[in-house]
């Protein structure tokens, strides 16, 4: 069974999409995975699709390949059910899987909230909150996936909340600026308020045709993102603002989720409770990232020939990507470990 997990912080540009993406390539290499891109922006769909972006969304075989097509016989009343989506995969990725994105998926937002806070008043409802995680489900089961990995908006929608809700697992991807700092105290409050409201619905959905899967979704930790490096380690300006991330995390965030079963037992862990949860400190990508995106691979898998530099540049280069791998692996090797307990 396919474990999924999110990545969500409400913020923007925190690299939830790089994240996923970055995350969900390298798994790959050793396990089937699935992108889920839940963002109506569609930049994960867009990292992945490169210069036939425009395309699958004409294509008589790929236009209806994406998330909202996925759940319109839910949301549009229709009488045949949900089924698997057929997903891309690039070239040197194969065991990555794309659940496209779709630019009109906020149309269904009223509808789920509708949905979710009628009580199940309206029959016609009943199947909206499971619609999603049937989708997942078929499409995991499709391709034998074993990770599933969700991109979200930045946005506290009724959308974000329902596939947040039908994850396993979750993690919160920073900045160390104080709108991060303000986002993680949002957060705090929201994410609980969530969860209780699931436990209380669960049971009023479960005659649904889709059920509204059960179980809380377990945090796994924070990453701290897009920042400088000085002397081996992150440059001034920034350190403080990282220290209380880790702090506000491992206090008042965890405490608070802790009250509602959305913690793993962390009591072996005491590093990484130490540090504060985080998972990775990952730094900015600098000249790296627009040589990524024309290689149409992440910045890690970059080869020497499309960094496409000569001398100190490419040695220069060539050791930031090789850094950057090496900080990608160590998180997958935790993320790998963590699972496990989920």
């Amino acid at each position: 069974m396919s474990k999924r997990i999110v990545i969500f912080n409400h913020k923007g540009g925190v690299s939830k999409t790089t994240s996923v993406y970055n995350i969900g390539w390298l798994l790959s290499q050793e396990y089937k995975v699935l992108v889920v891109d839940a963002d109506s922006q569609c930049n994960l769909t867009s990292l992945i699709l490169g210069d036939d972006f425009e395309k699958y969304y004409l294509d008589e075989e790929t236009k209806k390949q994406n998330i909202k097509d996925g759940v319109s016989a839910a949301f549009e009343g229709r009488p045949n059910p949900i089924e698997a989506v057929k997903c891309f995969s690039p070239k040197r990725a194969k065991n990555l899987f794309l659940l496209a994105g779709h630019a009109n998926l906020s149309e269904y937002e009223a509808a789920l909230t509708f949905a979710q806070t009628s009580n199940n008043a309206l029959a016609t409802l009943q199947n909206l909150p499971g619609a999603f995680s049937e989708l997942m489900r078929l499409t995991e089961e499709k391709y034998s996936i074993d990770f599933t990995i969700i991109d979200l908006n930045p946005s506290l929608s009724s959308i974000n909340q329902n596939l947040f809700l039908s994850s396993n697992a979750f993690i919160v991807p920073t900045n160390p600026d104080p709108f991060s700092i303000m986002a993680i105290d949002t957060l705090t409050t929201t994410l609980p308020k969530w969860m209780k409201w699931k436990k209380s619905a669960i049971d009023t959905f479960s005659e649904s045709a889709y059920i509204l899967p059960e179980g809380e979704p377990k945090f796994l930790g924070s990453l701290i993102q897009r920042f400088n490096i000085r002397n081996g380690r992150a440059a001034k300006p920034y350190r403080n603002n990282i220290d209380e991330i880790k702090s506000k995390i491992s206090n008042e965030f965890y405490a608070s989720i802790s009250s509602v079963g959305m913690t793993l037992d962390n009591k072996s862990e005491e590093e990484f409770k130490r540090d504060g949860y985080c998972l990775a400190e990952i730094p900015d990508f600098q000249g790296l990232l627009p040589k990524s995106h024309v290689a149409q691979v992440p910045v890690f898998a970059l080869t020497d020939a499309e960094i496409k530099e000569v001398g100190s540049v490419l040695t220069g280069m060539i050791k930031k990507r090789d850094d950057l791998n090496g900080v990608f692996i160590k998180l997958k090797t935790t993320l790998v470990r963590l699972l496990a307990n989920v």
